[in-house]
């Protein structure tokens, strides 16, 4: 079953991180097969409800972006070094491609042969000498085992062409010679007393008892093929081990983890059709033919968005991924799908209490750790149900999931305050970089940091070095300003700081008559609710 990956966004808090494991584990239990994951490190919050609730923390997810392992191509189609070229060469025919990777015992990757480096091999290579195996020779002259000692078969080829006083007076038959022979006695009498290597009895030829007899002395290994001489000698040379015609130079080979873009960018250079595909430790994963790639052949990384749904806070590469479904509680976005998809939108406090509706319609017990995830996300989403996004429906389930647990969630909620506010030992670019988000307002963008904190001081003493930090992140990211969000959990409101270039939008945003840095907007504590769209009436 195809994986799916649900998340949250950029520089994830804690409504994100436990949304993404409650959806994913109501997926699951309804069939699908899905992974929570985050698009960043764990703030001081999230790592403290995740612990408290012994919960493991979501996987990292750099991208989305496609990757040759997500493509149809032909996957586990590789050949071990040890089978003959004849093999090699139907294998390739019956799939209508031109080269085959080869591996060895353990799939690990050795080279890459051609239709046309058997061809070359056929024409012009040294067609007298034989390196196989006893089975590769009865596969390929479609023969019968008439005495076996051997597995590996190594020798010269000769045909019993002379007239058989000639071979018997002129040529001396030695131990490395496999001999081509029709039911000309005298001949393999000859060879079974010299010892060859091999005997291959053509056109169904029958041999003496008392020569089989010396044969088995000897160790003469023995095959009887139906083939005439001629076609014996035209194809025993396909019996041949691949490895021996592999070349010395290696192939060019991409890893499976490649980006599809950069492939088509370095292949369209190489000019080459036919590219292993390599995995971990060597081992070989398949072949890519650039010319049976279509659309259809693409399996993008399928994936559902938790409490976002704007392209900038989203993972890179989401436009080469296949959103099929959004669950959130902001605005619209500036995301599109292709197809229609289900999108779970609702003015509420948080992401999770749509999530708990959700496993209420579809009758799935929410276990106590996820309760438990659900209250944390809410809490803190909520300011502990102090903030003006919070609706009677997150009251209610708040009280509802407290009481499941056993939990006084006004204690609970100023621990976990208390573990994700704590500013020790953090740089400015930490701070103000934990949870920021970028938002567009027709061509124009803006970014809001939002920093709770219990001490407002440690962040006022330095106030100076953070707005020289906010004007300089301002030139980097391009945006026509950032603010920069302190929320005082106590006092039920925030301070902003932010360039002076934007202080004509600061007033007008919120009504003000005189701005200064750090000023304190009483009740003002919701990014979401309060601040976004202040700034979005008056930006241009």
């Amino acid at each position: 079953m195809e994986k799916v990956y649900i998340f949250g966004h950029q520089k994830p808090d804690t409504d994100s991180i436990t949304s993404a494991i409650n959806l994913s584990y109501l997926k699951n239990q309804l069939g699908m097969n899905t992974v929570p994951a985050r698009l960043g490190d764990l703030n001081d919050e999230s790592k403290f409800v995740l612990s408290y609730f012994q919960v493991e923390e979501p996987m990292l997810l750099n991208d989305v972006k496609l990757q040759l392992k997500d493509l149809n191509y032909h996957k586990n189609y590789f050949m071990n070094q040890n089978v003959s070229m004849k093999e090699a060469y139907q294998s390739m025919l019956e799939k209508g491609i031109t080269g085959v990777p080869v591996v060895d015992d353990n799939k690990k990757f050795v080279g890459l042969v051609t239709i046309k480096m058997i061809a070359k091999e056929l024409i012009s290579g040294n067609y007298s000498y034989l390196n196989t195996s006893y089975q590769n020779l009865l596969d390929t002259l479609e023969g019968e085992e008439v005495l076996k000692f051997e597995e590996e078969i190594c020798g010269n080829i000769l045909a019993a062409t002379y007239r058989s006083t000639t071979i018997l007076n002129h040529v001396s038959l030695e131990k490395n010679h496999i001999l081509i022979v029709e039911d000309r006695h005298s001949v393999i009498e000859y060879a079974v007393l010299s010892g060859v290597k091999m005997l291959i009895l053509v056109g169904n030829a029958e041999i003496k008892t008392e020569h089989l007899e010396t044969a088995k002395k000897n160790k003469v290994n023995i095959i009887r093929t139906h083939f005439d001489t001629f076609h014996t000698t035209k194809v025993i040379g396909l019996a041949n081990y691949l490895k021996n015609i592999i070349p010395i130079d290696r192939p060019y080979t991409f890893l499976e983890d490649t980006y599809y873009d950069d492939f088509l960018v370095k292949t369209s250079k190489l000019k080459h059709n036919n590219y292993p595909i390599i995995g971990k430790g060597n081992t070989c994963k398949g072949l890519i033919r650039i010319t049976e790639i279509t659309e259809q052949d693409k399996n993008r990384k399928k994936v559902i968005l938790v409490d976002h749904n704007e392209l900038e806070q989203s993972v890179e590469g989401l436009e080469e991924a296949e959103i099929i479904e959004i669950v959130d509680h902001h605005k619209l976005g500036n995301i599109s799908t292709k197809n229609p998809i289900n999108f779970r939108n609702m003015s509420v406090g948080c992401t999770n209490t749509i999530i708990y509706l959700l496993y209420q319609e579809n009758k799935i017990e929410i276990p106590k750790p996820n309760q438990g995830l659900m209250l944390s996300g809410i809490l803190s989403d909520t300011l502990a149900l102090t903030s003006p996004i919070t609706t009677d429906l997150d009251r209610k389930i708040v009280q509802e999931l407290a009481t499941n647990l056993g939990i006084d969630y006004h204690q609970y909620a100023l621990k976990m305050f208390q573990a994700g506010t704590s500013l020790s030992g953090k740089s400015i670019e930490e701070i103000v970089n934990a949870d920021i988000k970028i938002y567009q307002n027709d061509e124009l963008s803006f970014a809001v940091s939002q920093v709770f904190t219990l001490d407002i001081d440690s962040i006022f003493s330095k106030k100076e070095e953070f707005i020289s930090y906010i004007n300089e992140l301002t030139k980097n990211r391009r945006c026509r300003l950032i603010v920069v969000v302190i929320t005082d959990i106590i006092r039920n409101g925030s301070y902003l700081l932010f360039t002076e270039s934007a202080s004509e939008i600061i007033a007008d945003s919120f009504d003000l008559v005189d701005v200064e840095e750090g000023i304190f907007l009483d009740g003002v504590v919701s990014r979401k609710k309060q601040i976004i769209p202040a700034i979005m009436n008056v930006i241009r």
